[in-house]
């Protein structure tokens, strides 16, 4: 399938893709589309970026009546921020469609809110696995009319240790449903999954010469108590846009972002110790061009869909392939080239031979310093800077509402201003950088949408 246009897609689907900027299909979507279509199970080994969440979300929107109001679709994701980034695509591909309901069940978040969105039923679900079970068992969530149950990036899930819930949802489910189970690696715990929870099903995997991501491996050989200075050395060198920087412990993510600040990179560290809404501004700021580097520890980077990062590092090597499949998995996104660099320590050589031999990759083995006469010293700093504007959709606020505000009053130029994200209480816009403190005085200054507004830059 070389075209969308072969499928018998929905008119309002169809104009969702046309309206996204889908041409082509990537492999995933080629190759799992038709069969998804059709009604068929389908186990998929899909990469992090290889766009799986158009090709489950376009096939169980196609399957959802939209006046049954009933809960027909339930897609299950290890983090609430991949939740969260799942539930926008899906929003945008069922703009098209009318009355359609979708309800995000996340931990992490008081779950009132999400009792009350659950009483009037959406059609589609998405979720982590605790608190969808959780709803589950409350009764606030029927699957009787579910049809359609996805579970994206599964390894990610049983690594979290969500087998046991996973089972007790899989159990409440109609025996009648299309089920869609999409995995980054296929390990044996992953296979005894699909044995349980899917119906002979098709399997589809992109592993083919020229799908594989177009990533770069270079291996850097260090001594382990000069990892940050050759870590500092190689994003000097190498001064990407946005890298993500990955370390084994949150003790260790700390001390780098620490670091790496000190140097004048703009970089925020993102583990399990930060609290929820401390963690989504530091991945908004990331996603909307505010921070350069992110680093992240393994746990807290499960599960993200990040697009656009130019290089992943490793602060030190993972303990397996699969993991090291995950990190390096968020650059090198939807066609475009990436770079993966790795600090190794003389007694992680092991380690990196079980990862070159596991995965078939040929790293190219190349020193960390500055070269001969070299590279400015100055870390590059992030193209854009965040404001937080104090009210959000609770309040009416639109996005054309900021926009107005900053291309009038504040005299900024519409091509300075970047993402606008609106949350329930609060907005957050991407200003360029040298703009952004005179931006934040005139909004905080003037009015948004006839109002005085608190105006901060984060």
């Amino acid at each position: 399938m070389d075209s969308f246009d072969a499928l018998a897609l929905d008119p309002a689907l169809r104009q969702a893709v046309a309206a996204a900027g889908y041409t082509t299909p990537t492999p995933i979507q080629a190759r799992t589309l038709p069969v998804i279509l059709a009604g068929h199970d389908l186990l998929a080994m899909a990469p992090t970026g290889s766009g799986k969440t158009a090709a489950f979300g376009l096939g169980l929107l196609q399957r959802l009546q939209p006046g049954l109001l009933r809960v027909q679709a339930l897609v299950l994701c290890p983090t609430r921020e991949l939740a969260d980034q799942v539930a926008r695509s899906l929003r945008k591909l069922a703009a098209g469609i009318g009355n359609v309901k979708l309800t995000l069940v996340t931990g992490g978040v008081p779950a009132a809110p999400q009792r009350a969105s659950l009483v009037q039923p959406p059609q589609v679900v998405v979720g982590t696995p605790g608190r969808v079970l959780e709803m589950l068992e409350q009764g606030l969530i029927d699957p009787d009319a579910i049809a359609s149950f996805v579970l994206d990036e599964a390894d990610r899930m049983l690594d979290m240790g969500f087998a046991e819930a996973i089972e007790a949802i899989v159990r409440r489910l109609p025996s009648g449903r299309q089920s869609l189970l999409f995995s980054a690696t296929w390990p044996d715990a992953i296979r005894a999954m699909a044995r349980t929870t899917l119906r002979e099903p098709v399997e589809v995997t992109v592993d083919e010469a020229g799908q594989q991501p177009r990533i770069e491996h270079v291996f850097h050989e260090t001594d382990p108590a000069r990892r940050n200075d050759a870590l500092v050395a190689l994003l000097l060198v190498n001064r990407p846009r946005a890298a993500v920087v990955f370390c084994n412990t949150r003790k260790e993510a700390d001390e780098v972002a620490v670091r790496l600040r000190d140097e004048g990179f703009d970089a925020l560290a993102l583990h399990g110790d930060m609290e929820q809404r401390d963690r989504d501004e530091t991945l908004l700021r990331f996603g909307n061009g505010s921070l350069s580097v992110l680093v992240a520890s393994d746990v807290a980077a499960r599960g993200l869909d990040i697009d656009e990062v130019d290089c992943v590092v490793n602060h030190a090597l993972p303990s397996d392939a699969d993991a090291y499949t995950h990190r390096v998995g968020r650059t090198a996104r939807a066609g475009r080239t990436g770079l993966a660099l790795s600090l190794v320590a003389p007694a992680e050589m092991a380690r990196a031979q079980r990862i070159r031999d596991a995965l078939g990759i040929e790293p190219r083995w190349a020193p960390t310093g500055l070269p001969p006469g070299g590279a400015a010293r100055s870390a590059p700093r992030a193209a854009m800077a965040t404001l937080r504007i104090d009210a959000g959709r609770v309040d009416k606020l639109r996005p054309g509402d900021i926009l107005g505000a900053l291309t009038g009053a504040a005299a900024v130029p519409a091509e300075a201003i970047g993402r606008i994200d609106l949350f329930p209480t609060r907005a957050y816009v991407a200003v360029r950088r040298d703009l952004a403190k005179s931006a934040a005085a005139a909004l905080q200054a003037g009015r948004i949408k006839g109002r005085s507004r608190r105006v901060r830059l984060v």
